[in-house]
C-alpha cells in the first residue's frame, strides 16, 4: 500500500491564508452585528437630507449628532445666523470629527481642538461642548465680514490651523446639518434612537431633557418671561444673548414622561428665524439627543418621529394636535417630547 503523500508547503500556505481570511471575516461580521444591535459609535445611526429635493445626504453617529445639536443651539442662542453655525460645524468636523476627544496636537482638546496654553480656557472648560462652542463663536464674530468670506478663510482666522484648506471639504455636510439644526429645513434630520453602551446608564426622563435644554440653549433664554428654571424665578440677563428659545415645561401627563416645549409666536428672533423654524430646531435637537436622553417619540407641526422604527422617518402624526391645549395653540404651537419608560 503506498504511503500518503505529505501536504505540499504551497497547499499548506493556501489553507492557512484561507483560514486567516475566514477568521477576519467572522470578526468583522461580529463587530458590525454588535454595532447594529447596540447602536455603537462605529455605525451611523443618524441621517440628514436636503430640504431642496436634491439627493444630498450626510450620515453620522448619535455621538456626533449630540455635539452638532449643541453647537447649533449655542450659535442660535447668541442670535447668530445659519452661516455661523455652518462654519462652526465644518470646523468641528475637521478638527475632531464632531467628537469630544481628550487628545490632539500638543495640548489641543475637545470638539474644536482648542488649546489651554493659548488662552482658550481650562482643560475642563474646553471639554465642555457648550463652552467650547461658545468660545469659538466669540472669536468668529470678531472676524470682519465672516459671513461673506469663504468658509475655509473664516474658520482659519479663528483656528490658525497648519492645514488652512482642510475645512472646505466639510462645507456641504456642515451646510446640511446647519439647515436642519437651525430649523430652516423641516423634518430632515432623523436618528434610529437605539441605546448604546455609552448611553444605557445615562440620565433619562423629563428632568434630564429639561436639563439638557438649559445646557444647550442657555438659562437666560429659558428664563425669558419670568419662567421658573431649577426652582428659581428669574428674569432676562445681559450678555448679548438672544432670548427667543422656548421655555420647556414638564407636562402634567399621567405617565410622567412628557416634556412640552411651547414655541412662542412672533415674526422672528435675533437671528431672523421664523416661529416654525424655531420649532423645528427644537424638534431636530430632540431627535439628535434621542439616544443620549432615552427619547422615544417627538411630535411637532403635525409630524411625528418614533425611535426604533425601520427607517426613522418623520411621519404624519396619528392624532395631530389632539392633545394640544388652547394655551399652547395660542403660543404658536409646541413640541412634545416623550421619554422611554423607566
Amino acid at each position: 500500500m503506498p504511503e500518503p503523500s505529505p501536504t505540499s508547503p504551497k497547499r499548506r500556505g493556501r489553507l492557512l491564508r484561507f483560514g486567516a481570511a475566514v477568521v477576519v471575516l467572522c470578526a468583522v461580521a461580529g463587530y458590525l452585528a454588535v454595532q447594529y444591535l447596540t447602536g455603537g459609535t462605529g455605525g451611523p445611526g443618524c441621517r440628514v437630507v436636503s430640504g431642496q429635493g436634491d439627493p444630498a445626504v450626510y450620515e453620522f453617529t448619535p455621538e456626533q449628532a449630540v455635539n452638532a445639536a449643541t453647537i447649533s443651539a449655542v450659535g442660535t442662542d447668541r442670535g447668530l445666523p445659519e452661516r455661523a453655525v455652518t462654519i462652526a460645524l465644518a470646523t468641528a468636523l475637521q478638527e475632531s470629527g464632531l467628537r469630544n476627544i481628550e487628545h490632539g496636537d500638543r495640548d489641543s482638546l475637545g470638539l474644536f481642538q482648542q488649546r489651554p496654553s493659548q488662552g482658550w480656557g481650562t482643560e475642563q472648560q474646553i471639554m465642555d461642548p457648550t463652552y467650547a462652542a461658545g468660545v469659538f463663536y466669540e472669536h468668529l464674530v470678531k472676524v470682519s465680514d465672516y459671513t461673506e468670506l469663504p468658509l475655509t478663510v473664516a474658520a482659519q482666522r479663528v483656528q490658525r490651523s497648519g492645514y488652512p484648506e482642510a475645512y472646505a471639504k466639510h462645507e456641504s455636510d456642515a451646510a446640511l446639518l446647519a439647515a436642519a439644526l437651525t430649523g430652516r429645513t423641516a423634518a430632515t434630520l432623523t436618528c434610529d434612537g437605539r441605546q448604546t453602551a455609552a448611553t444605557a446608564a445615562t440620565a433619562a426622563g423629563p428632568s434630564a431633557v429639561r436639563t439638557a435644554l438649559v445646557r444647550d440653549f442657555g438659562r437666560e433664554a429659558l428664563q425669558e418671561a419670568g419662567a421658573e428654571v431649577d426652582g428659581k424665578h428669574g428674569s432676562k440677563h445681559g450678555g448679548g444673548k438672544a432670548t427667543s428659545a422656548p421655555v420647556p415645561e414638564v407636562s402634567a401627563a399621567a405617565d410622567g414622561r412628557t416634556v412640552t416645549v411651547p414655541v412662542p409666536s412672533g415674526t422672528g428672533d435675533a437671528a431672523g428665524r421664523s416661529t416654525d423654524e424655531r420649532g423645528w430646531q427644537i424638534a431636530h435637537w430632540a431627535v439628535a439627543n434621542a439616544s443620549a436622553l432615552h427619547i422615544s417619540r417627538i411630535s411637532y407641526a403635525g409630524r411625528e418621529w418614533t425611535a426604533g422604527t425601520t427607517d426613522s422617518r418623520w411621519r404624519t402624526a396619528r392624532t395631530p394636535a389632539a392633545d394640544t391645549t388652547e394655551t399652547e395653540q395660542a403660543a404658536g404651537g409646541s413640541i412634545r417630547i416623550v421619554t422611554a419608560p423607566q
